[in-house]
């Protein structure tokens, strides 16, 4: 066997076997990176916002093991003791079992006597998903005219849960199929798309296979929206550069009649875009890392990684895999001498633009500027955490019940931490703040409970804590608390690690959309070696990214119907469009 045979048949072969093998091994961990995942607060708490201070002090006065449901029934008429028995009765047969509290809250009759409230401490070591869906199966049968909900952070956590359950799999299905209807008719051939479909299944699996195993071993924080973009952008990077490889393959089968030779020329024509494009998006997702948040920032490796994934797989297993099938990959329309690889409508475009540059470049400038006109529409101030579910959920309308009857933040406590002795001023000037029910001191037996010189004010809010008034409403206590003198006060709990979530992801987005600009500059600079070039394809880029934003906010406000957004999604957008819009330009410019 001559060396140019083992080089032309046996390599492609072994690393195709390579590749078979890798996806064997790390195909089945995609499926359990929801395992290795987490959707609670924790996982985009800011590192060093106000709450997070509050979450590190608040073990030493009160147990963080379990974070409350809240199950409340109502009736249009007066409850009967029938009723709230039901309720008790059957709530607490849980206290105690496992991933509850050995102890509930009894049931607690409204005001207006039309409904009951239960608060269940669930264990934040457990799986909320299943302890409240058990507590919801045992409640599902209520007396005649009862309506029974669980609210709260635990029941909001199980929805959550809920929710990204599965996303994997549906989001890899979709991406699976528009990818695969795209080549068909790009490539209009049954064989050559699913060749390039492997390749980013293969991508997929190896990155996932990484992911796991750095979360599973605590290097980094996995989430379901983190999850959620790596399945999209390996699939959206893999065939990006295999339409690359591809289109270069089919023009170098159009003039050399040995399709090895061909493929080998293609591939060295396009290695160099293909990993000046990876680089630059690698480059610019790890600026991430730059964030406070810790959801933008694990997601800057988990980006970069599956980057990474489909980068190899592109310039290894693809060709690999076209070398061993040939020009049959492109049956039945086989690029050869004769037949010609160019595609006639592209033709005539190419053609247009470079008869009328001047016409097509200000026609699609202004199309572009129109669309980016409308960016400034964009809401992303935020929304409620209620309004992260696009459908009804119980833990949303029962907290709308729950609000009807009782303080709607009950069960979903403020914390002030304070020094000793300020703990009563503290709370005394917490209650003159609008939006606040109560405000007292955390006491045993009658004695303020003091821990390093530290004491705690539990405040009860009088709004949703889950809504942006509530968060509105964090923001005056916190202005209120700094009055009291030598208090060191820090407010923390659940809707203040929301508000401090939400303002951190803004600076975020302040800081790290100028860090990955020059970040870009600065690779186009070194891979153009040219000064003009680089920033006029930046200045194209960041245009078609208002225009994306613009155009996003005709949609969200008109047909989706869309309250605001988060934050995180005009940086995300950036990072991805400028990232991706740079790799389009990459193979254009080289």
């Amino acid at each position: 066997m001559t060396s140019r045979h083992l080089l032309r048949v046996v390599l492609p072969a072994v690393l195709v076997l390579i590749w078979l093998a890798i996806a064997g091994v790390t195909g089945p961990l995609a499926g359990k990176l929801a395992s290795v995942s987490s959707n609670d607060a924790s996982s985009f708490l800011p590192a060093s916002a106000e709450s997070t201070k509050v979450a590190e002090e608040l073990p030493n006065f009160t147990d963080t093991d379990y974070f409350p449901a809240i199950v409340v029934a109502e009736k249009d008429s007066a409850m009967t003791p029938q009723d709230r028995a039901f309720v008790a009765d059957t709530v607490g047969r849980f206290a105690g079992t496992p991933g509850f509290a050995e102890r509930f809250s009894p049931a607690v009759p409204s005001a207006d006597g039309l409904a009951v409230q239960m608060f269940v401490p669930v264990s934040t070591d457990g799986k909320p998903k299943e302890q409240i869906g058990e507590l919801r199966d045992a409640l599902a049968n209520p007396p005649p005219g009862v309506t029974v909900a669980i609210t709260g952070p635990a029941a909001q956590a199980a929805d959550l849960s809920k929710a990204f359950a599965g996303i994997d799999g549906i989001l890899l299905l979709v991406a699976g199929i528009v990818v695969l209807l795209i080549l068909i008719v790009v490539y209009r051939s049954p064989i050559l798309p699913f060749v390039v479909l492997f390749s980013a299944i293969f991508a997929l699996a190896l990155a996932s296979g990484a992911v796991y195993g750095l979360a599973k071993s605590g290097t980094l924080e996995l989430n379901g929206q983190s999850q959620g973009i790596l399945f999209i952008l390996v699939f959206g990077a893999a065939t990006d550069y295999a339409l690359l490889l591809v289109a270069r393959y089919r023009e170098s089968l159009a003039d050399e009649p040995d399709a090895r030779t061909a493929l080998w020329a293609a591939w060295r024509a396009t290695l160099p875009p293909i990993a000046a494009s990876a680089t630059t998006v690698i480059l610019g997702v790890l600026c991430l890392m730059l964030s406070d948040l810790n959801s933008n920032r694990s997601l800057g490796p988990i980006a970069a990684i599956g980057i990474a994934a489909s980068l190899l797989a592109s310039i290894t297993f693809l060709p690999a895999a076209l070398a061993l099938i040939g020009r049959v990959a492109f049956w039945p329309k086989v690029p050869t001498a004769e037949t010609g690889a160019s595609h006639r409508i592209w033709q005539r475009v190419a053609a247009f633009v470079s008869r009328s540059p001047r016409k097509v470049w200000a026609g699609t400038l202004v199309v572009l500027v129109i669309g980016a006109a409308f960016a400034p529409m964009f809401r992303a101030d935020g929304v409620s955490t209620d309004d992260f579910f696009l459908g009804e959920v119980e833990s949303v309308t029962g907290a709308q019940m729950h609000a009807r009857h009782f303080d709607a933040g009950s069960g979903t406590p403020t914390w002030i931490i304070v020094d000793e002795g300020s703990a009563t001023a503290v709370a005394e000037k917490t209650r003159t703040v609008d939006g606040v029910a109560s405000a007292e001191v955390l006491t045993a037996d009658m004695t303020p409970v003091t821990h390093d010189g530290r004491q705690a004010v539990q405040v009860t809010l009088a709004d949703d804590p889950n809504s942006l008034v509530a968060q509105d409403t964090v923001v005056a206590i916190r202005d209120a608390v700094e009055t009291v003198p030598n208090a060191d006060a820090i407010v923390g709990g659940g809707t203040a690690v929301d508000l401090d979530t939400r303002v951190t992801a803004q600076h975020d987005r302040n800081l790290i959309i100028p860090i990955v600009l020059v970040v870009v500059l600065i690779v186009l600079i070194v891979l153009l070696r040219s000064l003009v070039a680089p920033l006029l394809l930046l200045a194209t880029t960041v245009l078609s990214f208002g225009t994306a934003l613009g155009v996003g906010a005709l949609l969200f406000n008109g047909p989706f119907g869309f309250p605001g957004a988060d934050p995180v999604v005009p940086l995300f957008a950036f990072v991805f469009l400028v990232a991706l819009g740079i790799d389009y330009n990459i193979f254009l410019m080289t």
